[in-house]
């Protein structure tokens, strides 16, 4: 392909597509699961796979990992002198499947409904994968500008080896513009940029009022339970209308975006007659305000029950924070929280299991420029926003601390109904066509400038 024209990229993406889904569907069919020691080898699999798909393209690609690590991909393929490097990012590892029979369909079969692709990472991110496969293979030979991939194996236990691995092998990723195809957009439709994430803090509560486990008929009414302690500790943690009540954490305005209740209600799967929590606009309190949720408790379960008081209990806290905050910040804060409401002299230890940084990106710029009218063209002219996300994806602050000279665009494949993480998961097959059609046109309109 030779001509650049926003006619002849068009024609030559849909060329391209048939293949490209296909390859995703090949990929989806590997169980890279990171967090399960026994899908180590489809990691390595899917890892083979992603690298052959960009080397049939014409790029000098490899493995690489950091220490004990996940294997990455990396590729390269430079462009015209004098033109731009953009390095185009996704993760080819995936969350784990969970119960087989609450699927509708295999979630390793790859399996189209009403429009969709359903399967674990059929969105979640190999489709970012596939998207940028078809950039490439689009433009073929005339790549406008110099391209690196880079697919990493463990995003989804937290990067914990990125860090190390930029260290020793950022040269290889030093790019202009950086495209982070990890995020989603505002609706079916609705073209966004991601440009502000809330950061994460998980911490174990740990109470205890015993030294060991004694009858609740002999003790039961003067001495506490580690359950009884734990949950008073909890329901310090929010006010009665559901806002975080730990003080200090740092919140923000959002920007002013129509989220009526019928779509929150829709697409959180809220139950009929449950009411919303907190204050503020709905974008704020997902956006740009703290949250703070328990994800497990450690205690007894009901079919091992006995009369006996509980010594210890403990449960994971999950806690979101708001661009501006810091993980070491937002912990203090949480720990002198728990501390403070210990109930009858409890013992309370708040241990920092992991977490990651807020990130507000500086969404301005040529690159952004080009961005916003590649998307803009891609749907038809529907230009898009500029988003939060509630949840966190915390590499994106390493990439931008790493290399402060890059234009950082955070862009996704997804849309309110993808289910990631969740059963179900399934690829909305027009917006993906679409996100691959935006990635062609940025990469054309980069080379232009």
């Amino acid at each position: 392909m030779t001509s650049s024209s926003p006619g002849d990229l068009r024609a030559a993406l849909a060329a391209v597509l048939p293949s490209v889904r296909a390859d995703l569907e090949q990929l989806v069919r590997i169980p890279s699961v990171s967090a399960a020691p026994e899908h180590a080898d489809d990691v390595e699999a899917s890892a083979e796979a992603t690298r052959a798909l960009f080397a049939a393209e014409g790029f000098d690609t490899q493995i690489l990992r950091s220490g004990g690590g996940a294997p990455a991909v990396l590729a390269h393929k430079p462009g015209p002198p004098g033109t731009p490097t953009v390095l185009l990012y996704a993760h080819h590892d995936v969350q784990p499947e969970g119960d087989h029979d609450a699927w509708d369909s295999s979630p390793f079969e790859p399996t189209e409904r009403d429009g969709r692709l359903y399967g674990r990472g059929a969105a979640d991110d190999k489709a970012g994968i596939a998207a940028h496969l078809a950039a490439v293979r689009a433009l073929g030979d005339a790549l406008p500008v110099g391209v690196k991939v880079f697919v990493e194996g463990e995003e989804e236990i937290g990067s914990p080896t990125l860090e190390a691995f930029i260290g020793e092998h950022g040269s290889l990723l030093e790019a202009d513009v950086i495209v982070i195809a990890d995020s989603g957009n505002w609706d079916i439709g609705e073209p966004a940029l991601t440009t502000r994430l809330r950061g994460l803090v998980r911490a174990t509560l740990e109470v205890r009022t015993l030294r060991h486990g004694v009858h609740s008929g002999m003790f039961g009414g003067v001495v506490p339970d580690a359950l009884m302690a734990l949950t008073r500790v909890l329901a310090s943690l929010h006010d009665d209308d559901g806002s975080v009540a730990v003080a200090g954490l740092v919140t923000s305005e959002a920007a002013d975006v129509d989220y009526p209740e019928d779509r929150l209600a829709h697409e959180s799967g809220l139950a009929d007659g449950v009411r919303t929590i907190g204050t503020g606009s709905y974008v704020e309190r997902m956006w740009t305000k703290p949250s703070l949720t328990v994800t497990g408790i450690d205690a007894p379960s009901t079919a091992a029950a006995s009369n006996t008081l509980v010594p210890a209990a403990t449960a994971m806290i999950s806690m979101r924070i708001a661009p501006g905050d810091t993980c070491e910040a937002a912990f203090e804060r949480l720990q002198e929280h728990v501390l403070a409401h210990a109930p009858w002299g409890a013992q309370v230890t708040l241990t920092y299991a992991d977490g990651g940084d807020p990130t507000t990106l500086d969404a301005t710029g040529p690159a952004y420029d080009a961005a916003r009218e590649a998307m803009t063209a891609a749907w038809d002219g529907v230009a898009p926003i500029d988003m939060g996300v509630g949840g966190s994806i915390p590499f994106i602050a390493t990439f931008a601390d790493a290399f402060p000279q890059a234009s950082v665009l955070v862009t996704g494949v997804e849309d309110p109904d993808t289910r990631a993480h969740g059963t179900n998961e399934g690829l909305h097959l027009a917006e993906w066509e679409r996100a691959c059609l935006a990635e062609v046109l940025l990469l054309a309109r980069l080379g232009e400038s």
